[in-house]
């Protein structure tokens, strides 16, 4: 059953047909994006171009609206005397949402704002469902993110952030490039569910009768890379991990995995400084950028802070106990859930995320039972040479430089089996043996 409003749209789809008007027109010469074609303004100026009707307001004999791509929105005038009654007529009988293109000239109105003055008009495609409402626009969480293109339409600034990613991305490829990594494209279904710690989607190969696994990370298959002899590797990677939901996890992921053979931690931080520094240039034209209403300076170089040394200062090393552990915090009021070995790693949030709100903090040093797939410092084995980086109260970025001893990797892993307090090892990384790679940082 219809609503009134749907059943209107329908009824003039019948019309158009019956004009002989091609409601869904095929191929059109849309020959600039709107934004450019105001930036690059001249009067008298061929113009042709196509978008969605946002807005109609009539003068008498002319008849203004709003047309919007992917890049803008620009305002077209049809004037009765210079397009003719038919013409005239049908866009006046044109609803918010319906698809057109225009061609004509470019002049400015006495307020200033770039107009096409039309000549010819072309229906695109005929909406056959109402816009969101005007004013009010669509604020339903659920309906936006269930529905992108309705919230692509009516919110401006979702828009901005699709064009923004794109230009984030190809600045990370830009700069990577310019450090001499090589893009490449490995696996989404492995045999086995390694790569970081995670609950895995599964899925089932007909072919092979066999389960496998969505990607928990791409980890695997570019250390493989390395080993075979790809000095400097990067992909940008969807990952899936079978978890919960939140305004910072979702289950499908976009990543970053970058690795560098003969490098270690400290240029691993040095690289990502420049990743974010250059992606910040590239779309803001500056350092200081605002961030859910908090301001941000990401002016190099970043601060340091030791995770061991801080604990240190507060009577712990990573000889103490768990109730040793358990009882400073209580004293200091943190509380980290369901406590253990491998979870101490979440003092993290709780010490140095508050911190990061206002510029962005290397946490390094971080006890060696916390990463057993980094090196030790060479000056002190209990602690691991690894890094994250927490911007806006959010980790960004993890990295250390990759142990390459096989035979200590074994011990670690024996160890945590064993339970010997060795925690946090990846699931599956025992079971694919390879080479050791020639010193990575990733």
């Amino acid at each position: 059953m219809r609503d009134e409003q749907t059943q209107n749209r329908h009824d003039k789809l019948e019309s158009l047909r019956r004009q002989g008007i091609d409601p869904y027109g095929s191929r059109f010469p849309k020959s600039t994006p709107i934004q450019q074609l105001v930036a690059d303004y001249a009067e008298g100026q061929p113009a042709s171009t196509a978008g969605r009707l946002t807005a109609k307001r009539g003068h008498g004999g002319l008849t203004f609206g709003d047309l919007k791509d992917f890049s803008g929105k620009i305002q077209v005038c049809v004037r009765h005397d210079r397009v003719g009654e038919p013409a005239y007529q049908l866009f006046q009988a044109l609803d918010l949402g319906d698809v057109l293109g225009v061609e004509g000239t470019l002049f400015k109105t006495k307020t200033g704002e770039v107009t096409v003055l039309v000549d010819r008009l072309t229906v695109l495609a005929k909406a056959l469902r109402p816009l969101p409402e005007k004013w009010h626009g669509l604020k339903d969480v659920e309906t936006r993110y269930r529905q992108r293109y309705l919230d692509l339409i009516a919110n401006e600034p979702v828009r901005r952030v699709f064009l923004q990613r794109s230009r984030l991305l190809a600045s990370l490829r830009t700069t990577l490039e310019r450090q001499g990594f090589v893009e490449v494209e490995t696996p989404m279904m492995h045999a086995v569910a390694g790569g970081a710690a995670g609950e895995p989607f599964v899925t089932h190969h007909q072919a092979l009768d066999m389960d496998l696994y969505l990607r928990l990370a791409p980890e695997l298959y570019l250390k493989q890379l390395l080993v075979g002899g790809l000095e400097r590797i990067y992909e940008i990677n969807r990952s899936f991990r079978n978890e919960g939901l939140s305004t910072r996890h979702n289950p499908e992921f976009t990543m970053l995995e970058t690795y560098a053979a003969y490098q270690d931690c400290a240029f691993m931080m040095e690289l990502v400084q420049q990743l974010i520094c250059d992606a910040a240039q590239a779309l803001t034209g500056s350092l200081q950028l605002t961030y859910q209403g908090q301001s941000i300076d990401l002016t190099p170089p970043w601060e340091r802070v030791s995770f061991a040394q801080t604990l240190k200062e507060m009577g712990l090393t990573p000889q103490s106990s768990l109730e040793q552990v358990q009882a400073v915090l209580q004293r200091r009021g943190v509380r980290v859930k369901q406590l253990n070995r491998s979870q101490l790693i979440r003092l993290v949030e709780q010490l140095f995320e508050p911190t990061t709100k206002h510029k962005p903090l290397f946490v390094v040093d971080y006890w060696a039972e916390l990463s057993p797939l980094a090196k030790s410092k060479p000056e002190d084995p209990s602690i691991s040479d690894r890094f994250e980086l927490f911007i806006a109260g959010m980790e960004v970025a993890n990295a250390y430089s990759e142990l390459n001893d096989p035979i200590e990797q074994h011990r670690r892993f024996a160890a945590q089996l064993e339970g010997q307090g060795v925690e946090g090892v990846e699931r599956g990384k025992t079971s694919t043996p390879h080479p050791p790679p020639p010193t990575p940082a990733g």
